[in-house]
């Protein structure tokens, strides 16, 4: 087995809502088994503060995140592209494991409607980190 850990980039446009939910769910179960980062493709200024507040509900803190935008090298030193509606601002490279989640937008809504994003974002975390992180 190798010595390297997975990289994992979530990509979205504006890196404020779904790729940080993603990248707190992923660094919350993997702990330093993975290294996680998030990118968007058109960064906002700040995080979405319904998305930090249905996190902080389940015990992620992910105030201190900000949105970065999307580089090539971050994409190119990537094992695995997570998508979230980055549409064509999203790099593509031969041979990394891409995965584009269809998920809704929390842009603009109250928590109430990003807690159900925010939990079908833990169910797919589960899935990719049983994938990346096979039992030994």
């Amino acid at each position: 087995m190798s010595d390297t850990k997975p990289t994992v980039l979530f990509v979205c446009v504006h890196n404020a809502g779904r790729s940080q939910m993603a990248a707190g769910w992923l660094r919350h179960l993997a702990g330093d088994k993975v290294e996680v980062r998030s990118a968007g493709s058109a960064p906002a200024e700040t995080i979405n503060p319904a998305a930090v507040e249905a996190m902080r509900e389940v015990g992620i803190d992910i105030t201190d995140q900000t949105p970065t935008k999307l580089t090539w090298d971050a994409a190119k030193e990537s094992d695995a592209i997570i998508t979230m509606g980055c549409g064509d601002a999203c790099p593509v490279f031969p041979g990394k494991r891409y995965e584009d989640w269809k998920l809704e937008d929390p842009a603009g809504k109250g928590v109430d409607s990003v807690r159900p994003i925010r939990d079908e974002i833990k169910a797919r975390i589960e899935v990719l980190l049983a994938d990346l992180l096979p039992a030994t």
